[in-house]
């Protein structure tokens, strides 16, 4: 069921249904999200959402969703949690970390591609960075053979401007932490130009002491965001239908933490 306090938080954010539409009348939009929930924790396909739970079929409730992410509803979302999160003092701006992790691609699609580490399988890729605490700051999606390094400054950048605290809003964390697969001197002097220091191992030399302390959060989120067994393994062919579920349990994750 979807939790009173966080819906009174999304019914905002969605778009409104005109008074007088033609057709039959919509399914109310949380049971709808209830449904969404549902096929995002347990990981069964959309034709498989029982009926009889009250939350619509499987084909009402992934346009629900590709409506809801065309209207940036789960983004919205995610800019109020992460402010109320700031505003608490939980966001660590002093060190953020990247990382990528290899998912399966049952079905192909957009952003698939052989996976170097799974025999040449389809597979995509999720590109993630997160604060010193391990709160999800962005997600991209892309093919798995797709090179870490080539998605860091993407990822930089998608952090959203996070209000909660006097003055302008912040989209930077002070250093960037980052294993050998970010080893870029290009980047580094683009994230110099940005104030963020950074702090990613060299290929060729010993790793950074105590860097691998200061990135497990990281391994932590990926571990939170692969719970949702719906991402666990990507089964949607449209892209823009994966990204709004890895979009609704960043979300989700930065709920659980307030």
């Amino acid at each position: 069921m979807v939790d009173d306090a966080l819906w009174a938080v999304i019914e905002p954010l969605l778009p409104k249904w005109p008074e007088r539409s033609p057709g039959p009348r919509p399914v109310d939009d949380r049971r709808c999200l209830q449904g969404i929930l549902f096929v995002l924790y347990t990981g069964i396909t959309w034709q498989q959402l029982p009926l009889e739970l009250g939350f619509g079929s499987g084909q009402t409730c992934w346009r629900r969703l590709g409506r809801w992410h065309e209207a940036g509803v789960f983004e919205k979302l995610h800019r109020i949690l992460l402010a109320d999160l700031n505003a608490a003092g939980q966001i660590d701006w002093s060190g953020a970390c990247v990382d990528a992790s290899h998912v399966k691609a049952k079905k192909g699609g957009e952003a698939t591609g052989p996976s170097p580490v799974d025999r040449g399988k389809t597979g995509s890729k999720h590109h993630l960075i997160c604060d010193g605490r391990g709160t999800p700051f962005a997600v991209i999606t892309t093919a798995a053979n797709v090179y870490d390094v080539t998605q860091m400054l993407a990822l930089v950048d998608g952090i959203p401007p996070v209000a909660g605290r006097m003055g302008r809003p912040r989209a930077r964390p002070d250093a960037l932490l980052g294993d050998k697969g970010y080893d870029s001197n290009p980047n580094r002097r683009e994230l110099r130009k940005r104030r963020i220091l950074p702090v990613i191992c060299r290929k060729g030399s010993p790793n950074i002491e105590g860097l691998g302390k200061l990135r497990y959060v990281v391994e932590q989120t990926f571990a939170l965001l692969h719970q949702f067994k719906r991402l666990a393994i990507r089964w949607e062919r449209r892209l823009d239908l994966h990204d709004a579920l890895v979009s609704l349990a960043r979300g989700l994750i930065c709920w659980r933490r307030l």
